[in-house]
């Protein structure tokens, strides 16, 4: 049975991703420093799974990783840790730095050590996956989509921390020869998201009848990824992705965010109207825009078909609609994230 180590897997992306491995008969060490955003009510399933080994700590934690490596001797490390949250970024980009550039540094570090002590079979199996975002490509205009030779231009101190990340993997490959592969995907979506992001924040707040804040027009494009394509791809790339590649993983569905909060809207008052009977669009309130906020953001995933034969399974309209009927159902894990550090209150609006 092949050993990963996971960081950050009891996160949104990287929790879904645990979850999938398990039952795909991967064993799976998992990293987490359980910040607001970590919670191991996501991974409740595998409790007492022989194939699941929860760790609290951080990637920056050089001897606990150091620790972990040599005691589980992994086969991969896929590095899902960082914080990911633009406007938490703006109020307070130097977490960032810290988490996203010099702990993914520590983690490098020990992995390349790692990686060296290995047999030379193993070595050759051996791989690190670094996942990233699209929006250390900057903002598109009306046209035109992020390929993997787009020049980076990040806007925001998340985006920013995320591709200096991105520099240190390549060149950890380039310098030491460590087997990295990296992916950069746009907007994830579905199960298990801390509700400071867009969709569910928009659940949550339009179940309990509240305003939906909306920045600027609303016309802010984002290509939107149902995360267990997502976790597909990664795993693909893993088993079949070109030493030193990156590879962009995109949704094939762009929406503006009006039309994503609109669509919620309508698929709540199907599921759950509101006792007034009053519909949610007219819950929603345009707000001043977040600072440097991007315009557009679109992903040409056209590598990752054509060399390794991914691509989503999801629809946009399949995806929201099962995110919205996961969130109507699991209300109570909802409630267990919202712990008092976070209470849907609008983040980001320093200038």
């Amino acid at each position: 049975m092949p050993t990963w180590l996971v960081t950050g897997g009891a996160g949104f992306i990287g929790g879904n991703f645990v979850l999938d491995a398990v039952t795909q008969g991967i064993r799976i060490v998992n990293l987490d420093a359980l910040t607001y955003a970590g919670n191991l009510d996501t991974l409740v399933s595998l409790e007492g799974s022989a194939d699941h080994v929860f760790v609290q700590g951080d990637i920056g934690d050089a001897t606990l990783v150091e620790s972990l490596l040599r005691e589980h001797q992994p086969d991969a490390v896929i590095n899902f840790a960082a914080e990911s949250h633009v406007d938490r970024s703006i109020d307070g980009p130097a977490a960032f730095v810290q988490t996203n550039v010099v702990g993914t540094l520590v983690l490098l570090e020990k992995v390349r050590d790692y990686w060296k002590s290995l047999d030379a079979a193993r070595r050759d199996d051996f791989r690190f996956l670094h996942v990233s975002t699209d929006e250390v490509y900057g903002a598109l205009g009306e046209t035109g989509k992020f390929t993997e030779q787009t020049p980076y231009a990040p806007n925001s101190p998340y985006s920013a921390s995320k591709a200096a990340s991105d520099h240190l993997v390549r060149a950890f490959h380039h310098t030491y020869g460590l087997p990295v592969v990296t992916t950069n995907c746009s907007n994830n979506y579905g199960p298990y998201q801390f509700p400071e992001k867009l969709i569910p924040l928009v659940i949550a707040k339009a179940l309990a009848g509240e305003a939906l804040p909306v920045y600027g027009d609303g016309l802010n494009v984002r290509d939107w990824l149902y995360v267990g394509d997502h976790c597909a791809a990664i795993r693909r790339v893993l088993e079949a992705g070109r030493v030193g590649e990156t590879y962009n993983v995109g949704g094939d569905a762009e929406r503006t965010n009006i039309v994503v909060v609109e669509t919620i809207c309508n698929l709540l008052d199907e599921r759950h109207p509101l006792a007034n009977g009053r519909r949610r669009t007219s819950l929603i309130t345009y707000v001043k825009d977040r600072p440097g906020h991007d315009r557009r953001y679109a992903i040409d995933a056209s590598k990752l078909k054509r060399e390794l034969d991914w691509a989503p399974t999801v629809t946009f309209e399949q995806g929201i609609a099962q995110t919205v009927d996961w969130y109507l159902h699991n209300q109570s894990w909802v409630q267990r994230v919202l712990d008092g550090s976070y209470r849907l209150e609008r983040i980001g609006s320093a200038g």
